[in-house]
């Protein structure tokens, strides 16, 4: 291993401490504030629903553009000082995005990481513990780098921001430099930026819809969602829909699909990049759709790993994925939903929705701890003479708050249903619509852009 200025392989950015992550809690929507909170948001080109939380320790990252993908399967060696690490990083390690990683936590600091690499082959990754001062934590690196092998990624957990200190490590082929405190998802992202293939392509955040129960309107709101995150927030959004029996896409949308989803689903080896493209549907620049046969002609039994291969594919090709997922239990609906960047439960405000509600979100979020946990929608709230569960007390029984509550209005959506149209288009004025509006503001962190009107509505005074 050479000892001149790289003493580890450094083929990467300086990128330097940790992600400023917060845990961004939901907050209850009143439907009469929505008006007044979606103008707010464009008036001051800010996002709405999200929170920027710039309190970094040391240089910091940014909120990732795309999705999360998981780590390849790579050996990770930490040689912890503190307890509080070694417990971190445990529990990383359970982290869906590490499910390929092995992890081994060995007490002693860099005297022990010179020990044991000694006598031991190298790991992918060697983290450190130190709380030396600058110069003695640059010296152990330096004993340590004659035991390495020069691919060895090598992160290093500090005490203080020295800047300095920083540059040297760098300077000798480290990795990355870490200041606590920070959380498990900012160790994993961390680790994940140092072994991103820069040929791999770019993944999309995946955001899965599913109903508590049938009949809750879960293909409605992962429709309009697709349409608000194209039309009205302005990013390239792929509307698949995986009810390959019953699917609504194409009846919602007014569009004629002779090729679907399934086509790709029943040959996944060949959905390619091309492929996918000349399948999807495209209704507007922006939004892109994978309608469903919607058949009962013929029983289809598609293999869990092609609805990875092709929701993965999908994923290479746009910014956002809009997952409308059919209302059964399955291996391939589970893994779907432990996989996906936000999850979003419709339920109404009645006892089987919060039943089954609860029992989808209480095991979601003990799969994905470190992720936000599933967003709730309430719809169909108000339904005349119906007795309903009031939305303080169902928000309190399910454990988490309604991010959006969406009024029972039939004219509404069966006039756009009817005309082949999204609530958008039907009346973007409406508190449905600008609270879908506020829901695809929150999960892209980006403020709804106001609609023009064209010329011919201006003259008409609409």
């Amino acid at each position: 291993m050479s000892n001149e200025n790289a003493l580890f392989d450094d083929d990467f950015e300086d990128v330097f401490s940790e992600d400023s992550m917060s845990d961004h809690t939901p907050s209850d929507i009143d439907l009469n504030e929505v008006d007044d909170s979606v103008d707010q948001a464009v008036a001051e080109g800010a996002p709405m629903g999200l929170t920027a939380d710039n309190d970094t320790h040391g240089l910091g990252h940014s909120e990732p553009s795309g999705g999360d993908v998981m780590l390849p399967a790579i050996s990770i060696k930490l040689f912890y000082e503190r307890e509080e690490t070694r417990g971190l990083l445990e529990v990383s390690a359970q982290d869906r995005r590490m499910g390929r990683a092995t992890v081994e936590c060995i007490p002693g600091g860099i005297p022990a990481a010179i020990a044991y690499m000694s006598e031991n082959p190298t790991p992918n990754l060697l983290m450190i513990e130190s709380s030396e001062s600058a110069g003695q934590v640059v010296r152990e690196i330096d004993a340590l780098a004659e035991h390495c092998d020069e691919t060895v990624k090598v992160m290093v957990i500090g005490a203080v921001n020295d800047i300095m200190l920083y540059r040297q490590l760098i300077a000798r082929g480290v990795s990355e430099y870490l200041v606590p405190p920070f959380q498990p998802l900012q160790i994993i992202r961390s680790i994940g930026e140092l072994f991103v293939n820069p040929d791999s392509p770019f993944v999309g955040k995946q955001i899965s819809v599913v109903g508590a129960k049938g009949g809750v309107g879960a293909s409605t709101i992962a429709h309009n969602l697709s349409w608000a995150l194209a039309e009205n927030v302005k990013v390239n959004t792929t509307l698949v829909d995986l009810d390959l029996s019953f699917g609504t896409t194409a009846l919602d949308f007014n569009q004629e699909t002779p090729q679907t989803v399934a086509d790709a689903l029943l040959a996944p080896e060949r959905a390619d990049e091309s492929v996918i493209e000349r399948l999807l549907a495209k209704p507007t620049d922006r939004l892109s759709l994978f309608t469903a046969p919607a058949t009962i002609n013929q029983i289809m039994d598609i293999p869990d790993e092609a609805y990875t291969t092709v929701i993965e594919g999908v994923r290479r090709n746009v910014p956002y994925l809009v997952l409308d997922l059919p209302h059964m239990w399955s291996s391939w609906m589970l893994s779907t939903l432990i996989g996906s960047d936000e999850v979003i439960v419709v339920c109404q405000p009645d006892l089987a929705s919060l039943r089954n509600g609860k029992n989808m979100i209480d095991q979601l979020k003990a799969k994905r701890p470190n992720d936000h946990p599933p967003r709730l929608v309430l719809n169909m709230s108000g339904v005349p003479k119906r007795p309903e569960i009031p939305v303080k007390d169902f928000a309190a029984a399910i454990g988490v708050e309604p991010d959006v509550i969406l009024p029972f209005d039939p004219e509404l959506f069966g006039t756009a249903a009817n005309n082949g149209q999204m609530i958008s288009e039907t009346d973007p004025a409406s508190k449905s619509a600008q609270a879908i509006d506020h829901l695809a503001s929150t999960l892209t962190g980006r403020a709804v852009e106001p609609q023009e009107k064209s010329f011919l509505k201006k003259l008409l005074g609409k």
